[in-house]
């Protein structure tokens, strides 16, 4: 019995793209990949089949006559590839889209919910899958695809290590907020009634509580710290039990005003809650993450 060869199609997709685009840059931005990860895939696969694909030609990558053969052949099955997807898209299905939505732990579940909403009103049913975590664990699973986007309070940056893209979704002003009987006592001589006085904040490795902390400083207040958060769900909690004020973005106020008996203090004046969707696609094709893009800014409309 003949012993089959077996093609890895992911290595295959790589050499298609670097030829088909004409540079190795440009399959790297359509791929989302780094270089070194796409040459060691591409000599993978020469390696695999044998044969030298690609030469260079003074500061580009072309293929051999064995890489020329290989390209009508990639290109056939990708062309055919794009036909099946094409064919179940238009097919009548009640199959759901599945979206993987990572949520960084500081964005508020409630900012989470109402970017999240427009996609169950697609056409097409939606399923979400939703992971929450830290940012670099998140970012980690957007870099092996492991999730479609990430929510965020702060834009990918280069330390993080992977080619992402950060979309802004939109921002609201952030107002402090605590049980209607400490509220009332802090609304007089605001913001100097904070001083001394008990703080539920986020953890300082995100951009809001560094933001706050940046305000708080300005103010010349210093506030007692009896608690640090990554999960701003736990820290509601806290708050509701009237153990110390906290930050809010502005658009959650009304409703945290009737869900967690919470009442407003002051603006942090000039402190502003930003919030982004972190892809590996620079354009969005996803529909279900064009429409969450599509309506972000009516989230923060105040």
């Amino acid at each position: 019995m003949a012993v089959i060869r077996r093609l890895n199609y992911q290595h295959l997709l790589y050499f298609w793209s670097v030829v088909r685009t004409g540079s190795l840059t440009r399959a790297c931005e359509e791929l989302s990949l780094s270089a070194p990860t796409i040459s060691a895939q591409l000599r993978t696969l020469e390696e695999r089949l044998g044969e030298k694909l690609l030469v260079k030609s003074g500061r580009t990558l072309v293929p051999t006559e064995v890489g020329r053969l290989v390209y009508s052949y990639a290109d056939e099955i990708f062309a055919l590839g794009q036909d099946l997807v094409e064919a179940l898209e238009h097919r009548p299905t009640a199959r759901p889209l599945r979206l993987v939505v990572g949520i960084d732990d500081v964005v508020p579940k409630e900012v989470a919910y109402r970017v999240l909403e427009p996609t169950l009103r697609l056409k097409r049913p939606v399923r979400i899958v939703c992971r929450e975590g830290t940012l670099e664990r998140l970012v980690a699973d957007l870099a092996v695809h492991e999730v479609d986007v990430v929510l965020s309070d702060a834009p990918v940056t280069p330390s993080l290590n992977i080619r992402a893209y950060s979309h802004s979704l939109g921002g609201c002003e952030e107002s402090w907020m605590a049980t209607p009987a400490l509220a009332k006592t802090l609304r007089r001589n605001f913001p100097r009634s904070l001083d001394g006085v008990p703080v539920l904040l986020p953890t300082d490795d995100t951009a809001i509580r560094r933001a706050l902390d940046q305000w708080l400083e300005k103010q010349n207040v210093r506030p007692l710290m009896i608690g640090e958060f990554e999960d701003y769900a736990m820290l509601l909690e806290f708050a509701r039990a009237g153990h110390g004020f906290v930050p809010v973005p502005s658009v959650l106020e009304q409703q945290f005003r009737r869900e967690y008996g919470l009442s407003r203090i002051g603006l942090a004046q000039g402190v502003r809650a930003e919030f982004y969707a972190i892809s590996v696609e620079r354009r969005i094709k996803n529909p279900a993450i064009a429409a969450m893009m599509e309506h972000a800014s009516g989230v923060f409309a105040t």
